[in-house]
């Protein structure tokens, strides 16, 4: 058993016991408590720790863990529907409403129930992260002179090295001075859309796209605007017709491995996107997300567009979260040119920098023997899982449309039969026991037809991918 689930098993029978103590009475030590349920003081101090967080325990050094008073009762109702008022109101001339809507980002970050298989994760299963190696990562950088002071605003200068060689290649076409270290991928994005475009401004996107993009663009009142990708990436005909048509002067693209429908943009395609970016006078945002999660069949890849890029028409993003943890959030922002000095602003504003113990324990992990061999292995097991679930869908589900296999990432993209209500099959997965993400978050318009995305990355490993598609098969049984 994990330990976080021994904590809250432990905290949930000793929640349960409360009513056997008076207010201010005494519970049993920690060591009776380590006897009588046969976990670790580590786990038995979470746990007392978890309840006196939630106001039920308070702790007291020396002394023990003692029920807290009761709670006062009766206070009086409060009336927030003034705040419908104040958070609309002053932007009723905005000519994009700056709302947020968070559901799209929510159905890959929100546990799923007990005992429901996880198809909507967005991450590395516990069994996939580095844990051995980022905790001895932690540890050493830790313990080094100046690991708890201030880090230079852009980031560390070894960190920023090394991230611009592994944006620019071996030839050096993108150095050092032209990254910024930042707090994981969705900070990075934030930070580049604020500095590129205005509120109001039309941003170009390719549909279907990553929702947690839309809703950035969304907050910052920025207007999306989908050019339609395929099996070679964002058709360029299309993203010149809406560069015209809506004067944008941003588009947001993932090259490798985009999200969903996995597709890498095609070599012919390349060049072409950047001439009709820099002929519109407007920047390409790469989101390299998961190069590093290439599969092992995959074969050679493509640069970064960053590194092709003499003009400064790209900045770059990627992130070394989706490799690792969720937690292990260090990203990088590259670009060169004026824009740069905006970028380093904004994320100042915004964040200052990104932890110095975070940034130090980045530059040992990636530094370590065990970084490439955590890469080997999450290569090989990715298209070990990518291949059991395209096998179950064949056999168990051939009437969902799978129109691209993807050599790198950690989902699938599946067409559901035409009519298909996404909502309803959602909810009718999860009464069968897997959690699945709807389509439609995914597209900035219209969709021209219902999706589904399947991730293989978050549960524990074939067998589950195995099963998760047979309670799938329940669900689409009764909907379909």
């Amino acid at each position: 058993m994990q330990e976080s689930s021994s904590v809250g098993d432990l905290a949930g029978k000793l929640r349960r016991e409360l009513d056997r103590y008076s207010p201010g009475g005494k519970l049993p030590s920690s060591r009776a408590l380590v006897e009588r349920f046969r976990v670790s003081p580590v786990t038995v101090s979470r746990a007392l720790a978890q309840l006196a967080a939630e106001g039920l325990v308070v702790t007291r050094p020396g002394a023990g863990a003692f029920r807290a008073e009761p709670r006062a009762t009766g206070a009086p109702a409060c009336d927030t529907s003034w705040q419908e008022v104040a958070l609309s109101a002053d932007g009723a001339a905005d000519l994009v409403p700056r709302s947020v809507d968070a559901s799209g980002v929510l159905v890959s970050l929100a546990a799923p129930p007990p005992g429901v298989i996880e198809f909507n994760g967005g991450y590395l299963h516990p069994s996939l992260q580095p844990e051995r190696a980022m905790a001895a990562a932690l540890s050493r950088a830790g313990r080094r002179p100046g690991a708890w002071g201030r880090p230079p605003m852009e980031g560390l200068p070894e960190l920023r090295e090394w991230f611009a060689r592994s944006i620019g290649g071996p030839g050096g076409t993108v150095t050092a001075a032209e990254v910024l270290i930042t707090a994981g991928g969705q900070s990075a994005l934030t930070t580049a859309l604020r500095a590129l475009a205005p509120p109001g401004a039309p941003v170009l996107v390719e549909s279907p796209t990553y929702p947690g993009m839309l809703a950035i663009a969304r907050a910052a009142g920025l207007r999306p605007v989908p050019v339609p990708v395929d099996a070679d990436g964002v058709k360029p005909a299309l993203l010149a017709d809406a560069f015209r048509a809506s004067g944008a002067r941003v588009f947001v693209c993932q090259p490798l491995f985009q999200n969903p429908t996995g597709a890498v943009l095609a070599a012919q395609r390349r060049g072409e996107v950047l001439s009709i970016a820099r002929e519109a006078g407007a920047f390409v945002v790469e989101d390299d997300f998961v190069r590093r999660l290439v599969h092992e069949d995959a074969g050679p890849l493509p640069r970064p567009l960053a590194a092709e890029d003499p003009d400064g028409v790209v900045v770059h993003v990627c992130s070394l979260t989706k490799a690792t943890s969720p937690s292990f959030r260090v990203s990088a922002l590259a670009a060169h040119g004026p824009v740069l000095e905006r970028l380093r602003a904004i994320q100042v504003v915004d964040t200052f920098f990104v932890p110095r113990p975070l940034q130090e324990a980045a530059l040992e992990l990636v530094g370590s023997p065990a970084w490439p061999r955590h890469l080997r292995t999450i290569s090989a097991e990715l298209k070990a899982r990518r291949d059991t679930m395209t096998a179950a869908l064949s056999r168990d589900l051939p009437e969902l449309t799978l129109p691209h296999i993807p050599s790198g990432g950690y989902h699938l993209w599946l067409r559901l039969p035409d009519g298909t209500d996404e909502q309803t099959l959602t909810a009718a997965a999860l009464r069968a026991g897997v959690a699945i993400t709807p389509g439609r978050p995914y597209f900035s318009a219209e969709p021209p037809a219902p999706h589904t995305r399947l991730s293989f990355a978050a549960v524990a490993g074939p067998g589950e991918i195995s099963e998760g598609v047979h309670r799938l098969r329940t669900a689409c049984g009764e909907v379909l």
